[in-house]
C-alpha cells in the first residue's frame, strides 16, 4: 500500500490520521504494512511501546477459528485476494463492486490473524503496496486523478526494520522520462495488541540531481488486521483497506 511541487503533498505510506508537528503540508498519508500465518508460527518482535519496551516478547500463533477443518481456509483467501488486485495500479483501476469484492475477502482473513499481531516478527521485512482502498492514502497528491496523469508510479515500497523503523517509498517517473522518488523515515510504537503508531521525519524528495526535505514530522495510526508470510493487510484510522505483498 505525485504532484511536481515539493510543497503540493507528502508521500503517502501509512493510513490513518496524520498530526503533522510543523509547518502543515495538503494531504499526507502513509502506508504500513502487516500480515499474519497459519503456516508460518510467530515467536516474537521488539516494537517499542509503553507495555512491551524492554520485555522480551513471546507470540502464540493461535488463529481464531475451532473447526481444524478450515485451517488451510487463509491460503485460498490469500490467493483470491491477491489475484482480485493483480494489474490494478494498486486498486485505482478497480470498479465500486470490485473494492466491496477485496473488502469483503479481507474481513474474512481476519478471523484468520493471530492473537497479537503486533508482536509478530513476521511484519518485518520488505513490502510492495499492492492495494489501497482510497488512492490517495499511498503517495498523497501523487496518486490523486491529476498527479496521475503527470508522474507514473513505478514502485510503492515499505521495509520495517527491527526493532522500530520504517521506511516508505514511492518511485515515479514524472512526465514520462524523468525518474524521482519520495520516501520517509519513521519509528514504530505498538499501541495496543493491534494498532500500531508511526512518527515520520519529513518527507525526502528526489528528482534527477535535485534533493532535498520538505514539511514537518507526521504521526499516523494503522491497526493490523491480518499478517502471514505472504501478506500483510492493515486498515487506517479513517477506513482505509491496504494490502501489501512480500517482496522476493
Amino acid at each position: 500500500m505525485i504532484s511536481m511541487a515539493a510543497s503540493a503533498t507528502s508521500v503517502a505510506l501509512l493510513p490513518a490520521k496524520s498530526v503533522f508537528r510543523g509547518r502543515v503540508e495538503p494531504s499526507r498519508s502513509k502506508f504500513l504494512a502487516s500480515r499474519s500465518t497459519s503456516s508460518v508460527p510467530c515467536q516474537s518482535a521488539s516494537i517499542s511501546s509503553s507495555s512491551y519496551r524492554r520485555k522480551p516478547l513471546v507470540i502464540l500463533a493461535s488463529v481464531s477459528t475451532s473447526d481444524p477443518q478450515v485451517r488451510t481456509g487463509p491460503d485460498h483467501l490469500v490467493a483470491s485476494i491477491l489475484s482480485k488486485v493483480t494489474q490494478s495500479d494498486r486498486g485505482v483501476l478497480l470498479t465500486e463492486e470490485k473494492h466491496k469484492e477485496v473488502a469483503e475477502v479481507a474481513q474474512e482473513l481476519q478471523n484468520y490473524c493471530v492473537n497479537e499481531p503486533v508482536k509478530c516478527p513476521l511484519i518485518f521485512g520488505d513490502w510492495d503496496v499492492v492495494y489501497c482502498s482510497v488512492p490517495t492514502s499511498p503517495g498523497g497528491g501523487y496518486r490523486s486523478a491529476v498527479g496521475r496523469i503527470f508522474f507514473k508510479t513505478k514502485e510503492m515500497i515499505q521495509v520495517v526494520e527491527a526493532p522500530d523503523t520504517v521506511k516508505n517509498k514511492v518511485s515515479f517517473s514524472a512526465l514520462g522520462f524523468l525518474d524521482g522518488h519520495v520516501s520517509l523515515t519513521g519509528k514504530l510504537k505498538a499501541l495496543d495488541d493491534k494498532w500500531i503508531q508511526v512518527v515520520f521525519e519529513p518527507p525526502e524528495l528526489k528528482v534527477g540531481g535535485f534533493e532535498f526535505r520538505y514539511g514537518g514530522e507526521s504521526e499516523v495510526e494503522l491497526q493490523i488486521t491480518y499478517i502471514d508470510d505472504k501478506v500483510r493487510l492493515g486498515k487506517g484510522s479513517r477506513g482505509s483497506l491496504f494490502v501489501f505483498r512480500r517482496r522476493v
